[in-house]
Protein backbone atom coordinates (compact mmCIF):
# COMPACT_ATOMS: atom_id res chain seq x y z
CA UNK A 1 0.00 0.00 0.00
CA UNK A 2 1.71 3.15 -1.17
CA UNK A 3 1.44 6.67 0.21
CA UNK A 4 1.27 9.88 -1.78
CA UNK A 5 0.62 12.46 0.94
CA UNK A 6 -1.81 15.15 -0.06
CA UNK A 7 -0.20 18.62 -0.12
CA UNK A 8 -1.40 20.88 2.70
CA UNK A 9 -3.53 23.13 0.41
CA UNK A 10 -5.32 19.99 -0.84
CA UNK A 11 -5.90 18.78 2.73
CA UNK A 12 -7.30 22.20 3.64
CA UNK A 13 -9.60 22.12 0.61
CA UNK A 14 -10.84 18.60 1.42
CA UNK A 15 -11.32 19.33 5.12
CA UNK A 16 -13.02 22.68 4.47
CA UNK A 17 -16.20 20.58 4.23
CA UNK A 18 -15.71 18.96 7.66
CA UNK A 19 -18.20 20.47 10.12
CA UNK A 20 -16.00 19.92 13.16
CA UNK A 21 -12.66 21.27 14.38
CA UNK A 22 -9.60 19.66 12.83
CA UNK A 23 -5.87 20.36 12.84
CA UNK A 24 -2.85 19.40 10.72
CA UNK A 25 -0.77 17.21 13.02
CA UNK A 26 2.58 15.39 12.95
CA UNK A 27 5.68 16.88 11.43
CA UNK A 28 3.70 19.22 9.21
CA UNK A 29 2.19 20.85 12.33
CA UNK A 30 5.69 21.60 13.55
CA UNK A 31 6.66 23.06 10.17
CA UNK A 32 3.56 25.28 10.14
CA UNK A 33 4.42 26.53 13.64
CA UNK A 34 8.06 27.13 12.68
CA UNK A 35 7.03 28.81 9.42
CA UNK A 36 9.17 26.78 7.04
CA UNK A 37 9.69 23.24 5.78
CA UNK A 38 12.80 21.52 7.13
CA UNK A 39 12.39 17.78 6.47
CA UNK A 40 10.57 15.24 4.29
CA UNK A 41 7.33 13.53 5.24
CA UNK A 42 6.07 10.03 4.49
CA UNK A 43 2.43 10.96 5.21
CA UNK A 44 0.18 13.81 6.26
CA UNK A 45 -1.71 13.62 9.55
CA UNK A 46 -4.93 15.37 10.52
CA UNK A 47 -6.21 15.35 14.10
CA UNK A 48 -9.94 15.09 14.65
CA UNK A 49 -11.76 14.68 17.93
CA UNK A 50 -13.10 11.14 18.34
CA UNK A 51 -16.61 12.45 18.97
CA UNK A 52 -16.54 14.09 15.51
CA UNK A 53 -15.21 11.05 13.62
CA UNK A 54 -18.22 10.61 11.32
CA UNK A 55 -17.70 14.17 10.02
CA UNK A 56 -14.94 12.91 7.71
CA UNK A 57 -17.23 10.29 6.19
CA UNK A 58 -19.83 13.01 5.59
CA UNK A 59 -17.26 15.38 4.07
CA UNK A 60 -15.57 12.71 1.92
CA UNK A 61 -18.46 10.43 0.88
CA UNK A 62 -16.70 9.06 -2.21
CA UNK A 63 -13.41 8.28 -0.43
CA UNK A 64 -12.28 5.00 1.10
CA UNK A 65 -11.54 4.91 4.83
CA UNK A 66 -9.59 2.15 6.52
CA UNK A 67 -9.32 1.85 10.29
CA UNK A 68 -6.06 0.75 11.90
CA UNK A 69 -7.74 -1.94 14.02
CA UNK A 70 -5.70 -3.16 15.82
CA UNK A 71 -2.73 -0.86 15.16
CA UNK A 72 -0.69 -2.30 12.31
CA UNK A 73 -3.71 -3.91 10.62
CA UNK A 74 -6.09 -2.09 8.32
CA UNK A 75 -9.75 -2.91 7.82
CA UNK A 76 -12.48 -1.08 5.94
CA UNK A 77 -14.33 1.49 8.04
CA UNK A 78 -18.00 1.05 7.22
CA UNK A 79 -20.10 4.16 6.57
CA UNK A 80 -21.78 5.26 9.79
CA UNK A 81 -19.73 2.92 11.98
CA UNK A 82 -18.56 4.54 15.21
CA UNK A 83 -14.99 3.44 15.90
CA UNK A 84 -14.13 2.33 19.41
CA UNK A 85 -11.53 3.86 21.69
CA UNK A 86 -8.97 1.27 20.55
CA UNK A 87 -8.86 2.71 17.01
CA UNK A 88 -6.75 5.87 16.85
CA UNK A 89 -5.92 6.10 13.14
CA UNK A 90 -7.85 6.05 9.86
CA UNK A 91 -6.14 5.94 6.47
CA UNK A 92 -7.98 7.73 3.64
CA UNK A 93 -7.75 7.65 -0.14
CA UNK A 94 -9.98 8.82 -2.99
CA UNK A 95 -10.47 5.30 -4.42
CA UNK A 96 -9.22 1.71 -4.19
CA UNK A 97 -6.80 2.37 -7.06
CA UNK A 98 -5.37 5.54 -5.51
CA UNK A 99 -2.50 5.74 -3.03
CA UNK A 100 -3.20 6.70 0.57
CA UNK A 101 -3.48 10.49 0.84
CA UNK A 102 -4.39 11.42 4.44
CA UNK A 103 -4.09 9.79 7.85
CA UNK A 104 -6.73 10.92 10.36
CA UNK A 105 -5.82 10.57 14.02
CA UNK A 106 -8.63 10.44 16.59
CA UNK A 107 -8.24 11.88 20.09
CA UNK A 108 -10.64 12.08 23.01
CA UNK A 109 -12.42 15.16 24.27
CA UNK A 110 -14.47 15.83 27.36
CA UNK A 111 -16.67 18.89 27.08
CA UNK A 112 -14.45 21.76 25.96
CA UNK A 113 -11.19 19.90 26.69
CA UNK A 114 -8.96 17.74 24.52
CA UNK A 115 -7.72 14.71 26.48
CA UNK A 116 -4.38 13.10 25.64
CA UNK A 117 -4.45 9.45 24.64
CA UNK A 118 -1.06 9.06 26.36
CA UNK A 119 -2.26 10.33 29.74
CA UNK A 120 -5.81 11.42 30.65
CA UNK A 121 -4.26 13.84 33.16
CA UNK A 122 -2.86 15.87 30.23
CA UNK A 123 -5.56 18.14 28.85
CA UNK A 124 -5.97 21.34 26.88
CA UNK A 125 -8.86 23.59 26.07
CA UNK A 126 -9.97 22.80 22.54
CA UNK A 127 -10.20 26.54 21.79
CA UNK A 128 -6.40 26.82 22.21
CA UNK A 129 -5.35 23.40 20.91
CA UNK A 130 -3.83 24.88 17.78
CA UNK A 131 -3.17 27.86 15.60
CA UNK A 132 -3.53 28.91 11.98
CA UNK A 133 -0.92 29.29 9.26
CA UNK A 134 -0.84 32.57 7.29
CA UNK A 135 -2.87 30.68 4.65
CA UNK A 136 -5.54 29.85 7.24
CA UNK A 137 -4.67 26.17 7.66
CA UNK A 138 -5.34 24.99 11.24
CA UNK A 139 -2.50 23.10 12.90
CA UNK A 140 -1.91 21.48 16.25
CA UNK A 141 -0.01 23.67 18.71
CA UNK A 142 3.68 22.72 18.60
CA UNK A 143 3.89 21.95 22.32
CA UNK A 144 0.94 19.54 22.02
CA UNK A 145 2.43 17.88 18.94
CA UNK A 146 5.84 17.58 20.62
CA UNK A 147 4.18 15.96 23.62
CA UNK A 148 2.68 13.35 21.29
CA UNK A 149 6.08 12.79 19.68
CA UNK A 150 7.89 12.46 23.04
CA UNK A 151 6.82 8.84 23.46
CA UNK A 152 9.55 6.60 22.01
CA UNK A 153 11.27 9.38 20.06
CA UNK A 154 12.75 8.78 16.62
CA UNK A 155 15.36 10.90 14.80
CA UNK A 156 12.61 12.88 13.02
CA UNK A 157 11.00 13.66 16.39
CA UNK A 158 14.32 14.97 17.69
CA UNK A 159 14.62 17.09 14.55
CA UNK A 160 11.10 18.44 15.09
CA UNK A 161 11.87 19.25 18.74
CA UNK A 162 15.07 21.11 17.80
CA UNK A 163 13.26 23.11 15.09
CA UNK A 164 10.28 24.00 17.30
CA UNK A 165 12.19 24.88 20.47
CA UNK A 166 13.15 28.43 19.35
CA UNK A 167 9.50 29.33 18.57
CA UNK A 168 8.04 28.06 21.85
CA UNK A 169 7.10 30.82 24.27
CA UNK A 170 7.45 30.51 28.05
CA UNK A 171 3.85 29.30 28.55
CA UNK A 172 4.23 26.71 25.78
CA UNK A 173 7.48 25.41 27.30
CA UNK A 174 5.84 25.23 30.74
CA UNK A 175 2.86 23.30 29.40
CA UNK A 176 5.12 20.84 27.55
CA UNK A 177 7.40 20.36 30.57
CA UNK A 178 4.42 19.70 32.86
CA UNK A 179 2.85 17.28 30.35
CA UNK A 180 6.15 15.40 29.90
CA UNK A 181 6.77 15.19 33.64
CA UNK A 182 3.19 14.09 34.37
CA UNK A 183 3.32 11.35 31.76
CA UNK A 184 6.94 10.17 31.65
CA UNK A 185 8.68 11.50 34.74
CA UNK A 186 12.27 12.19 33.66
CA UNK A 187 12.43 12.84 29.92
CA UNK A 188 15.48 13.90 27.87
CA UNK A 189 13.68 17.00 26.57
CA UNK A 190 12.99 18.43 30.02
CA UNK A 191 16.54 19.69 30.47
CA UNK A 192 16.31 21.60 27.18
CA UNK A 193 13.03 23.37 27.96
Amino acid sequence: MSWEPAPLPEVAEVFAHVRAPWWIAGGYAIELAVGRPFRGHADVDVLLLRRDQLAIQEALPSWEWWAADPPGTLRPWAPGEVLGDDVDDVWCRPSAAAPWRIQVMLDRAEGAEWVSRRSPAVRREIAVLGGFSPEGIPYLAPEVQLFAKAHDTRPKDEQDFAAALPVLGAAQRRWLAEALETTYGPHPWLGRL
